[in-house]
């Protein structure tokens, strides 16, 4: 029986049904120029002797150090304030949990224009919360450097929670029950059993939480403004320059082939973490 077994599961492998269907192919192959083809474009728009003097001039140098700051700054704060919404999503159920996860995925379907104008609405001097800021304590948020901060985070924070949110649900609660049964404390299960379990998809998450901030126009434009040095970021300058003000249309395509680069790599460093995950007792997950 054993003689016979490997030729029949060779046999199954190499049956005509298995795979893709080759119909599919050309559908996919115009699926992947369409996605593609427009970035080789902007390569092939990049005057090399013009590259570096675009990249290191004063206006790019302003643009790129604010968006590194403020990058930064917007996913400790998404890690700090997303990481506990995500531990209270996955383990919350009913009615209530599933509108506060539609709450979170609110802002990945508006258009950034909505976002914008919300958090005008919120934080602006007759907005919400922004006319007693103003009033009381003196503080204007908008068109400051802490508006872009804050519109990179209402635009990134989903994808940290989503993703950590995720991989808590993927781990459950098992070993969770198991640090209770020897005398650990929740927040000690959270610390010691919980962030280690999760580490892969929290890293993930990370990154693409700070490639979405680094990448974000549309809220920041409408809440914070476009100064240069205070509020122009790397894809604020770019819009700038393609609407000929301050910078030129090299200094554009030079910058827009950094905000490529720099999203290459961190979507290769986020998917880089999910083979290397793995599960107690040294599982591999694939």
């Amino acid at each position: 029986m054993t003689s016979t077994a490997v030729p029949l599961r060779g046999r199954a492998r190499a049956r005509p049904g298995a795979g893709v269907p080759r119909a599919l192919y050309v559908p996919a192959a115009l699926a992947f120029a369409l996605l593609v083809l427009p970035v080789l474009a902007l390569v092939w728009r990049v005057d090399p002797a013009a590259f570096l003097d675009a990249v290191t001039s004063r206006s790019s140098r302003l643009a790129l150090g604010l968006s590194l700051r403020t990058s930064l700054t917007a996913t400790a704060i998404c890690l700090l304030v997303g990481v506990p919404l995500a531990s209270v999503l996955a383990r919350a159920t009913g009615r209530w949990a599933a509108l506060a996860r539609a709450c979170v995925v609110l802002p990945l379907v508006l258009p950034p224009t909505v976002g914008g104008i919300a958090l005008l609405y919120l934080l602006g001097r007759q907005g919400l919360v922004g006319q007693w800021l103003d009033a009381g304590l003196g503080i204007r948020i908008p068109f400051t450097t802490t508006a872009v901060v804050i519109s990179q985070v209402f635009v990134a924070l989903p994808f940290l929670v989503l993703a950590t949110e995720g991989a808590m649900r993927t781990t459950g609660t098992r070993y969770e029950r198991v640090a209770a049964t020897l005398g650990a404390s929740r927040w000690t299960a959270f610390r010691r059993v919980t962030l280690p379990l999760v580490m892969p998809g929290l890293l993930s998450g990370t990154v693409l939480c700070f490639a979405r901030a680094l990448g974000e126009f549309g809220a920041t434009a409408l809440f914070a403004g476009n100064a240069e040095g205070v509020t122009r970021t790397m894809p604020l300058a770019i819009y700038t320059a393609f609407n000929g003000s301050g910078v030129t249309q090299d200094t554009a395509v030079a910058l827009s082939i950094v905000l490529v680069a720099v999203g290459i790599a961190i979507l290769a460093l986020a998917r880089g973490w999910r083979p290397g995950a793995t599960a107690p007792g040294g599982t591999v997950l694939r």
